[in-house]
């Protein structure tokens, strides 16, 4: 019976390594086939390049910036163009847009804010065109003197007469402290979108938030750790690249979080239009809305000056720096600073993600469909709304929330991965030392029973 027993256990100590080896093998197998292509060769699932451009981007391309002076979309969702000349407003009709006879033209306005830039800096103020009043709005924080402020107005007079002057009862400032809270030595900022360069996965979010080397955790513990930033620009821009510590976002890469276990899937990327309606995501106030009120907006931060910024009516506080701003979703942008809280309101502004896609030289990682299929770049924004008006617009396409920022310092995280070759290595090492250990025990077994019997036989 004693024999009988041992027989069974070898025998299924045997098939387990077997199976094992298998197993191994096939896991190594799917985890190369698995492995990423070269840059060139990114799939489907991922989008980097700036979608097409919508009718009002076209229209002021071809007529030119001497002639416009941008464009936005309307209350019914039309598409709207400043124009200087009645031969432009004829062509923007006959384009199916709506024309706006303006005094200024675009070329103007960007000398105002050249002039500008050019001017003492002065922390606590921030200047953006409004090309639905056709005129360039400088704004100054409660932190601006009234001298800096009475010189700076001087040369706002010296432009003409379409530059606006306007305080700020609250203070611009970075929101460093999230669809998802990331941590580390430089504060608590929000995760933004993950983004891939064809070989590893990344976190975007805002380059204010930690310079290179910056190592960030999921808990206050430092325990879970997420990666660590390896390039971005700031001042100048305000993007940064968070590396994965496993390499890989994980499942749900392509979610954004926006509270109570809910996600938007972000299926494309593109720039923002004047009057379009967005959300922004972060860790310190969740999901908020507003519209996007002017573009190319420059900020004086007490760290440093920004410029080509999104400004929005959007409201955002400390920690939400570096969470996303989507529309149908579309990623547009990254929290970069503001005035204001979510209680009273206020101003906020966005790195555009075009841009820091194109200087990082990395691509969206974009959600499969609601059935599943690869999701495809989506249209601009304005061709998104062109038919739609702005209070009709909404985050996305919603879905739960998985593994959107992941533990990848864990052994279990890692072992779940399957494109991970290391598990299936380790399997079939385990497997093949298996194997070779119960034949050796075999042997021994034998050769005890052996000796055993004939000690017993010849006494």
């Amino acid at each position: 019976m004693r024999h009988a027993r041992r027989r069974v256990v070898r025998r299924v100590t045997r098939l387990a390594a077997v199976g094992g080896l298998l197993l191994g093998a096939t896991m190594v197998t799917h985890a190369v086939a698995s492995e990423p292509r070269a840059p060139g060769a990114v799939p489907l699932s991922t989008a980097g390049e700036k979608a097409s451009a919508g009718p009002g981007d076209e229209l002021v391309s071809r007529l030119g910036t001497s002639r416009t002076a941008g464009s936005w979309i309307a209350a019914d969702g039309g598409t709207v163009v400043a124009v200087t000349d009645e031969k432009a407003a004829a062509r923007v009709r006959g384009s199916g847009a709506e024309p706006k006879m303006v005094d200024h033209s675009m070329d103007d306005l960007k000398s105002a804010t050249k002039t500008l830039g050019s001017a003492p800096r002065v922390p606590g103020t921030a200047w953006a065109v409004d090309y639905r009043a056709n005129e360039v709005v400088v704004r100054g924080d409660r932190t601006v003197s009234a001298e800096d402020w009475s010189e700076l107005t001087e040369v706002a007079d010296g432009i003409g007469g379409f530059v606006r002057m306007e305080r700020s009862e609250g203070t611009f400032t970075t929101r460093l402290n999230g669809a998802r809270p990331i941590l580390s030595t430089a504060g608590r900022c929000s995760a933004g979108f993950n983004v891939t360069d064809g070989k590893r996965d990344f976190i975007l979010t805002a380059g204010h938030c930690g310079p290179d080397g910056s190592v960030w955790f999921a808990d206050d513990q430092a325990k879970q750790e997420v990666g660590t930033t390896v390039g971005g620009s700031f001042p100048g821009d305000d993007y940064s690249l968070i590396e994965y510590a496993s390499g890989r976002a994980g499942e749900g890469a392509g979610v954004v979080a926006v509270g109570e276990g809910k996600g938007v899937r972000i299926t494309g990327v593109a720039d923002p239009t004047v009057g379009q309606r967005v959300f922004r995501s972060g860790s310190t106030s969740g999901l908020r809305d507003g519209e996007v009120t002017a573009l190319n907006a420059t900020v004086n931060y007490p760290e440093g000056t920004v410029s080509g910024l999104v400004e929005s009516n959007v409201c955002a506080e400390p920690g939400d720096s570096g969470g996303p701003m989507f529309s149908e979703g579309i990623a547009l942008g990254v929290t970069s600073g503001g005035s204001g809280d979510c209680r009273t309101g206020g101003t906020t502004y966005f790195q555009p993600v075009t841009k820091a896609l194109a200087e990082l030289d990395v691509r969206l990682i974009v959600a499969p469909g609601a059935d599943g299929g690869a999701a495809k770049p989506s249209p601009a924004p304005s061709d998104a709304q062109g038919a739609v008006a702005p209070d009709a617009a909404s985050p996305g396409s919603s879905t739960s929330v998985k593994g959107i920022l992941p533990d990848p310092s864990t052994l279990v995280s890692r072992l779940a991965d399957p494109r991970n070759v290391g598990p299936g290595l380790l399997v079939f090492g385990a497997s093949l030392v298996a194997l070779v250990a119960s034949r050796w025990i075999r042997a021994e077994q034998d050769r005890k029973e052996y000796r055993r019997h004939y000690s017993a036989t010849w006494g």
